[in-house]
């Protein structure tokens, strides 16, 4: 028995070398799926596509348009209201008088034509200060707009980012899965050949098919995954073909700094700048509703014509052509006593939206600062994860290949080169996902603090 044992062990390692050298049988060939050789997209030209195609950043341009075409007419408000009107109308009339003396006259089928015609003039010279106010408030809106599409933006170039870079991470673990398919390759041939020569056991090889097969369907599941995550950058960047790859690497940077990220938050953050103009606006509100308050004086002037041809009359003092013309003007004061109290009504509304809008600046801000704490927390916690896996890995990798190797010498079981292949496909796995969740990490961090775009 240990003749045996020992021309085994001295045989081994020369017949597995010319077996190694040997061509694989067709029911054992690695599958190696060529890909069409697709042109490689940046994340800075998915972004680009995204700033210049997404629906969602167009619908708030648009909103954004509208304010920017209140704000045009702003300054119309101090100018008059000039308006034109004119009419005219026929008329059949049947008429009967009695006079005092006695005299009855009555004729029918009386014809006349009247023509009227005004340009009215009204200027509010004094409202209260409201016009100012009104003019202010539609400036206000203006920049709302403007901070809406920053915030917008700002919002999908973040969830770019972090597709794209899911992506990325996906394809990593295709790569990790391909590497374990070979080295399953590798396991199945040499427990075939084992079986061969007699040193090995049938259920070696079938274990090791039913992994190699195991890591095929998880190779398929990882393909249809990106695919599918690939239609979702495609919704962001409106694109219809996923004809283009991404890059094979997640750029992290490791030089963030809280007290950086928290610096002047409230004029870099897009959502507490929002915030801050619902209180200005609100603000301005409340000027408008107290301006009622006051009289509105306001100037009038009138240009009249009025003309009336009567075909017949039957009183001889009756004209029977008339016409009027002239100019009028003067100033009239609109003095409000009393409204049914609700002009107090809306004011104090309007010192409840101001308080409610400080409120919800104040909770902004809280949530905010409490979401840069735990993002950077998470994101200094994801870079110490990332230094250990990649140690890990290194690790796991030399030990995957000294039992391989001792494996191949008959010293080692099956069981234990499977529990190394596992070690090592645990490891890629936190690898790559220490290396998403620290770019993801980043991502927030400039996200929350409107560091993403400048």
């Amino acid at each position: 028995m240990k003749r045996i044992l020992f021309l085994t062990l001295a045989v081994f390692p020369v017949i597995c070398n010319s077996y190694a050298q040997a061509p694989s049988r067709p029911d054992m060939a690695f599958e190696k799926v060529v890909y069409p050789a697709y042109p490689v997209m940046s994340v800075d030209e998915a972004i680009a596509n995204a700033l210049q195609n997404n629906y969602s950043i167009q619908l708030v341009k648009n909103d954004s348009a509208s304010y920017a075409l209140d704000a045009s007419y702003k300054n119309a408000a101090f100018l008059p209201r000039l308006n034109g009107n004119i009419g005219t109308a026929w008329n059949v009339n049947a008429q009967k008088q009695i006079l005092s003396d006695g005299t009855k006259r009555e004729k029918s089928g009386i014809k006349s034509n009247n023509l009227t015609a005004q340009l009215a003039l009204n200027w509010t010279l004094f409202d209260g200060m409201k016009m100012f106010a009104t003019r202010d408030k539609v400036d206000q809106f203006v920049l709302m707009g403007e901070i809406a599409i920053k915030n917008q933006v700002i919002n999908t170039v973040a969830s770019v980012i972090n597709t794209y870079y899911s992506i990325v991470r996906q394809k990593q673990q295709l790569k990790a899965i391909e590497e374990q398919m070979s080295i399953s390759q590798e396991r199945l041939k040499l427990a075939e050949y084992k079986l061969d020569i007699g040193v090995g056991t049938k259920p070696d090889v079938l274990q090791s098919k039913l992994d190699l097969n195991a890591q095929r369907a998880a190779k398929m599941e990882q393909e249809s995954l990106i695919s599918r995550l690939k239609e979702q950058l495609n919704e962001l960047m409106v694109r219809q073909d996923n004809k283009y790859e991404v890059s094979d690497t997640i750029p992290i940077n490791f030089k963030l700094v809280l007290n950086d990220l928290q610096r002047d938050i409230k004029n870099s953050s897009p959502a507490l700048q929002l915030a801050q103009k619902n209180i200005d606006i609100a603000r301005l509100t409340l000027k408008e509703r107290e301006a009622e308050r006051y009289p509105t004086v306001a100037f009038n002037g009138a240009y009249n014509f009025n003309r009336t041809n009567n075909k017949a009359v039957i009183n001889s003092f009756s004209t029977l052509f008339n016409r009027n013309r002239g100019f009028n003007y003067g100033f009239t004061a609109t003095i409000p006593i009393f409204n049914n109290y609700n002009n107090r009504r809306q004011i104090q509304q309007a010192k409840l939206d101001i308080g409610y809008q400080q409120l919800v600046f104040k909770q902004q801000e809280s949530q905010i600062s409490y979401s840069i704490i735990n993002a950077y927390l998470d994101y200094e916690l994801q870079k110490r994860i990332l230094v250990l896996e990649e140690e890990n890995i290194l690790i796991a990798k030399e030990n995957v290949n000294i039992v391989f190797q001792v494996y191949k010498l008959n010293s080692t079981t099956q069981i234990q080169l499977k529990e190394a292949q596992k070690s090592l496909e645990d490891a890629y796995t936190r690898l790559i996902a220490a290396r998403f969740n620290t770019k993801t990490a980043e991502t927030e961090l400039l996200r929350l603090n409107g560091g993403l775009i400048k």
